[in-house]
């Protein structure tokens, strides 16, 4: 097809063998449309068999589309130009859906803020809202590993498309094997030297919400777009920030269905096993059939019974089973409090999680020393690579992470939704970060994170509590098992580590890097009444 601006985009054409007139699906897509996304979805021509015309396009600049391919830049004009040459073809009934996730997420969205009128139905997956708060950065902290990593990818198919082998070579290895020893840890001399003009020199040098982002992010696009959307998220996805923010904002105001699903996954592949956790087969990949059920009824009119079922399904790990939901809408939270003696980096026994801090609260803090030279390390969650659920007992054994365990449960735990950590903290440099871990530790001692959350902060006072979003979660701690909240200074690499000068990371060198001390307060260190300050705690949904 060619663009208003007359540029070529090209497209593979999936097709039902039956005669007749079909909807299309549509998905677009910066990394060889041969691949169609089946890392996570069947392939297409398994919905042609099912009655679509699927079309699947290299966006701008991409496989073999013409054009120039810079990150974001052209989706909506030419997401609006490709749904009305889908809706066009020979065969179509007029009536256009798209799907995919990640960028081809977000390329539905870009299409849909323009308004095309045969777009019919969206089912995003895995994608960021706000491009600065869902993706580049997670509570004003550069998400390094991720960033570094997809620009590498994108740069080496750039220089495979240009036939650039050395190139391709190069990329292709750092893409790999990530490096973080430059003068300026959080830049890429491989990115600088072979592709200056990457988003991610931008992204880097933006370290704020600005214009920039707001003209970027689909948000600001999408205030008066209304289409009945499916959407796909994993509690170990590092974009759920932004599925999430996206399927509340629709819920909100929208005349039409918003149906949402979010299942034990990470961002790829969708499957039962995420890091160290077999989740059963019951975590299996359901969303192809529901995407086709989805289609069906707004595609095709057929189907019905959609409008019938509950419109959010959560796995709930722990039980393993799937939970069927009328609202996002929870319990109040319940409060966990910190409590130690101030050695909870030097045993990971010594701190504890309590709910009635009037009796048992220690007056005290704990201390930890965060040394640049050996930041404790990034393990699963939804922010590393691979991602998931890991025994991580080892990590609350080092002395630079402070861990707070509850009393073995004596009946089973549901929680389902946002985890919000409110803890007392300051330092003695102009920076710091904070990083806090949920795990679960069973009977024979092993500890595995199951959400977690990460900020960067500015010098906070005694007075002043910070306040941390963890990952929303849905889980079941089974009876027997124990709570444990770790915190850390450090989450590396999935984050820059902070030097603690107050620069922001594309202007931090490695030099500039020093031994920054945190304090944790947990009741009040004074002396004065135990419940009257500092009282640091982990709000848990308990359902």
């Amino acid at each position: 097809m060619w663009t208003r601006d007359r540029v070529r985009l090209d497209a593979d054409v999936y097709r039902p063998v039956m005669n007749g007139e079909f909807p299309v699906l549509l998905m677009r897509q910066p990394y060889g449309r041969a691949i169609a996304s089946t890392v996570v979805y069947a392939h297409p021509s398994w919905y042609a068999a099912q009655g679509y015309i699927v079309v699947i396009q290299d966006v701008r600049g991409r496989g073999t589309s013409e054009g120039e391919f810079k990150l974001f830049a052209h989706e909506i004009e030419d997401g609006y130009d490709s749904v009305q040459w889908a809706a066009n073809l020979t065969g179509s009934t007029g009536a256009v859906g798209m799907y995919g996730f990640s960028y081809q997420g977000m390329t539905q969205l870009y299409a849909a803020a323009a308004k095309p009128p045969a777009l019919r139905t969206l089912c995003p997956a895995m994608l960021a809202h706000d491009l600065y708060c869902d993706w580049a950065y997670e509570n004003g902290a550069f998400c390094l590993q991720s960033n570094m990593g997809w620009a590498l990818q994108l740069a080496a198919e750039t220089a495979r498309l240009k036939g650039d082998e050395t190139a391709f070579y190069t990329l292709t290895t750092a893409a790999k094997n990530l490096t973080f020893g430059e003068t300026v840890p959080a830049r890429s001399r491989v990115l600088s030297e072979l592709d200056s003009t990457s988003f991610y020199h931008d992204w880097l040098a933006q370290p704020d919400p600005g214009d920039y982002w707001e003209t970027l992010s689909p948000k600001t696009y999408l205030k008066d777009v209304d289409l009945p959307m499916l959407h796909i998220g994993g509690w170990f996805d590092t974009f759920l920030r932004g599925t999430l923010s996206l399927y509340k904002e629709m819920a909100s105001r929208s005349q039409y269905r918003q149906q949402l699903i979010v299942g034990a996954w990470a961002h790829l592949p969708w499957s039962r096993q995420v890091g160290a956790i077999n989740f059963g087969v019951e975590a299996n990949n359901p969303c192809d059939r529901l995407q086709l059920h989805w289609f069906d009824h707004f595609l095709k009119g057929n189907d019905p019974g959609l409008l019938n079922e509950p419109p959010i399904q959560l796995f709930e790990m722990g039980t393993n089973q799937w939970r069927s939901l009328d609202s996002w809408n929870f319990a109040e939270p319940t409060a966990f409090y910190l409590s130690s003696t101030g050695l909870a980096g030097m045993n990971d026994q010594d701190g504890q999680l309590i709910q009635n801090p009037k009796s048992k609260i220690q007056n005290s803090f704990d201390t930890l020393v965060h040394d640049p030279w050996r930041p404790v390390p990034a393990q699963g969650g939804h922010a590393a690579f691979p991602s998931g659920s890991f025994e991580r007992s080892a990590l609350d054994c080092r002395t630079d992470v402070l861990t707070y365990t509850s009393e073995p449960l004596m009946e089973a735990l549901h929680l389902a939704g946002e985890v919000i950590l409110t803890v007392y903290c300051f330092a003695d440099a102009p920076s710091f970060d904070l990083g806090a871990v949920l795990s679960t530790v069973h009977p024979n001692g092993a500890v595995y994170n199951f959400t977690q959350g990460y900020m960067q902060v500015q010098p906070a006072q005694k007075t002043e509590p910070l306040t941390l979003a963890l990952q929303p979660t849905c889980i079941c701690i089974q009876r027997g098992y124990a709570i444990r909240l770790s915190l850390s200074a450090a989450c590396f690499p999935a984050y820059p580590v902070n030097a603690g000068t107050g620069k922001p990371a594309d202007k931090t060198r490695l030099i500039d890097q020093k031994i920054i001390t945190l304090t944790v307060m947990s009741g009040d260190s004074d002396g004065a009444s135990q419940t009257e300050n500092h009282l640091s705690c982990i709000w848990l949904p308990i359902t």
